[in-house]
């Protein structure tokens, strides 16, 4: 996925949630209910999320310097993580606690109508900021599964508003029933169970995202068929008669690192070694654009 792409996705989400943030604390504070108010805190925190996976995504870009040589790819990778610990522990905490509140002394709900209009509203600006995300996602993902696509990512950017706007999905269906059920029964405790039901969600969410972007700050090498691929580039040559070791690591989305130990054959120059080395180097970058730096190792088996 392109960092435009990841930008577009993350652009449309920010402008839906912060008028979806706006309108649920309006009505939360019209209303009194809390399944609602943890509804407006959900999006509110997701509006502050996109915010910092744009910083993140621009300080990406930044080229490399002498304090950073390899450039400033894992930015990406480290606001990712922020933004999974923000989920948990402001929408999910905070979602929890109302909830908690709300059941030790449930409060009447005045005006449900207004709480109806507005989730249905936001369940529309929603589903359609979703929408976009799937279909982005969707195009990167080629025939792998949708987890399998997750789990070998190298955007965390995507799946993360990916992930958050499919929890605020079924956030804003379990506060619609949360809310019914307190009309229909006249039992407020429903509300605030819709609210704890809601902040669980966020923290499985968030659990989720922090342990697939921990894998990729620490240093997640490449896929397997992209290895594969690069060692039958290495293999492919005459001159080479084993490739001893191949290690890589991603420096950021569309930055790969990789280091490839060679056993060459014997009887070759210098020269000779400088023009093979430099003829896999190019080869291996034609075939994988990711790949942005390349050393080589010419070492004994």
């Amino acid at each position: 996925m392109s960092s435009n792409a990841s930008t577009k996705v993350i652009i449309a989400a920010l402008i839906g949630n912060t008028a979806i943030s706006i309108t649920k604390f309006f009505a939360a504070f019209t209303t009194g209910s809390s399944a609602m108010l943890s509804e407006g805190i959900h999006s509110l925190v997701d509006t502050g999320n996109q915010i910092l996976l744009l910083y993140g995504l621009k300080q990406a870009k930044k080229p490399a310097d002498e304090e950073f040589p390899f450039g400033h790819g894992k930015e990406i990778y480290f606001w990712s993580f922020v933004v999974a610990i923000l989920i948990f522990a402001v929408g999910s905490g905070v979602s929890i606690y109302e909830g908690i509140l709300h059941v030790i002394h449930p409060a009447e709900i005045k005006n449900p109508m207004v709480n109806y209009i507005v989730l249905s509203l936001a369940l529309i600006f929603e589903g359609g900021a979703w929408f976009f995300a799937f279909k982005e996602f969707g195009k990167v993902k080629g025939k792998r599964g949708y987890i399998e696509a997750v789990q070998r990512g190298k955007d965390p950017s995507m799946f993360v508003v990916l992930f958050e706007d499919s929890a605020a999905m079924l956030g804003l269906l379990i506060a619609l029933l949360g809310i019914w059920l307190t009309q229909v029964t006249g039992i407020a405790v429903f509300d605030g169970i819709a609210s704890i039901l809601i902040g669980l969600i966020l923290g499985g969410t968030a659990i989720w995202l922090a342990i697939e972007t921990k894998g990729l700050l620490i240093g997640e090498g490449a896929n397997k068929e992209v290895i594969d691929s690069i060692r039958r580039v290495a293999e492919s040559f005459e001159e080479v008669e084993k490739v001893n070791e191949l290690l890589t690591m991603h420096m950021g989305p569309e930055f790969l690192l990789v280091n490839i130990s060679i056993r060459f054959k014997r009887g070759q120059l210098t020269r000779e070694l400088e023009k093979i080395i430099e003829e896999l180097d190019a080869t291996i970058k034609a075939e994988h654009e990711m790949v942005k730096r390349i050393f080589v190792e010419a070492e004994p088996a």
